[in-house]
């Protein structure tokens, strides 16, 4: 779609919900949205945040009358009130065509038989992957999460092709897989991985163990769920279905909308969506808006990977620090393995930081210790505690890994 459409639905959404949401009459009280007509205008109008949605709990964003709303998902609400999103049948449908989308710019076809690992219910995961393949005609296992043991005993029997799920069960798939020397038993093909941020030794850890081609997936809960965007077989970004949604990529600190190439937070419009549509919703994910066309054709644009969250900044003695940086210092000394976690703790009245790491078999520990207080010191700015592990001493997750543990008082 051409910007000026797209705009054009933006402004008619934006007009809809200060009429019909009771979140957004209150946001947008005093705003003369009916004369809203530039990009510069648009991008004038304040920014919707996770912490809108709790405040309208448990539906104060829904758009459509009471009989229209045909489902609900909803938010773990770990840190706080669960979001809770509605769903119109059309929105369903909609979803429904980009879990689609998704599978076929990931080469998936009728004949694939799709393995869906994540779960089912009010987490939006299982039922969009589901309703996608189905669409597409391929054959739906829907284990849902856990049992690995089942997990695998239907991957074999059933002849899976397609893995979906997380990039941390993923990694606890291929390791189990190896651990039974299971690779000749399994018919995988490709994996489609997303919820969580994942790194390039993850990334080697699984292609080398299971031997497939995967695919990164985006999407969250407040804007359907996954499958809003998705990396192609030529992997130089994810395509996301701009007649569905408009991003824009802004200064994290400032607000101000970046040009394409620039990196920064992105925000979403669901311009679409009829039971809670979101204007310029703040995604806390960091990623750019990749200039020009893929190789591949498509004419979607494309989001580089998610490299991180502009909140997961963690304080330590006074600096600033993310978990990506820290995994880029794993990535830089060989030895390391994919898993680690980082441990906050007071000693006395100061901080304390322990990076936990993997290290791989026949690896000297104490010199990857070594190596990793020194490259956290030049890289971070401050020292840590190392602690070089043995593959398998970390904890897996059937979801997402948590990466860092905050037990500081």
């Amino acid at each position: 779609m051409n910007e000026f459409s797209v705009m054009s639905q933006c402004f008619a959404q934006v007009r809809r919900v200060a009429k019909s949401s009771p979140m957004y009459i209150k946001k947008y009280a005093g705003i003369p949205v009916n004369t809203l007509m530039t990009k510069a205008q648009f991008e004038s109008l304040p920014f919707t945040t996770k912490q809108d949605l709790r405040d309208a709990y448990p539906m104060g964003m829904q758009c459509v009358p009471n009989n229209q709303i045909v489902r609900v998902h909803s938010s773990s609400g770990t840190t706080g009130l669960p979001v809770i999103i509605p769903y119109s049948s059309q929105d369903i449908e909609d979803w429904a065509v980009m879990m689609e989308r998704c599978y076929q710019l990931a080469g998936v076809t009728i004949e694939d038989r799709v393995q869906v690992t994540p779960g089912f219910g009010l987490w939006t995961a299982g039922l969009g992957f589901q309703a996608g393949a189905e669409r597409l005609g391929a054959m739906v296992i829907p284990t849902g999460s856990g049992n690995t043991d089942r997990q695998l005993q239907l991957m074999r029997d059933l002849e899976a092709t397609v893995l979906i799920g997380t990039s941390s069960y993923a990694l606890l798939i291929a390791e189990e897989v190896e651990r039974r020397d299971m690779r000749h038993d399994i018919k995988l093909k490709k994996g489609i991985f997303g919820s969580e941020r994942w790194g390039d030794k993850i990334r080697d850890r699984i292609y080398k163990t299971l031997g497939i081609e995967f695919f990164d997936i985006y999407g969250l809960t407040e804007i359907y769920g996954p499958g809003i965007a998705i990396d192609c077989s030529e992997h130089m970004g994810m395509h996301y279905f701009n007649d569905f949604i408009y991003c824009e990529i802004i200064d994290p600190v400032t607000g101000v909308v970046l040009p394409d190439g620039e990196q920064g937070e992105i925000v979403i419009t669901s311009f679409r969506k009829e039971a809670a549509p979101l204007i310029r919703y703040r995604t806390r994910d960091m990623s750019r808006i990749i200039p020009g066309t893929c190789p591949c054709g498509s004419p979607f644009p494309r989001l580089d990977r998610i490299v991180g969250r502009s909140d997961d900044m963690i304080k330590v003695k006074g600096t600033n620090i993310y978990p990506a940086q820290v995994e880029e210092i794993l990535r830089n000394i060989e030895g390391f393995s994919s898993e680690y976690r980082i441990i906050l703790d007071n000693e006395g009245f100061r901080d304390r930081m322990t990076v936990q790491a993997e290290a791989f078999e026949g690896t000297d520990l104490e010199e990857l210790e070594k190596e990793l207080e020194k490259s956290c010191k030049s890289g971070l700015g401050i020292k840590v505690i190392p602690k070089a592990m043995k593959i398998g001493e970390l904890p897996r997750s059937e979801k997402k890994t948590k990466r860092v543990i905050d037990s500081r008082e």
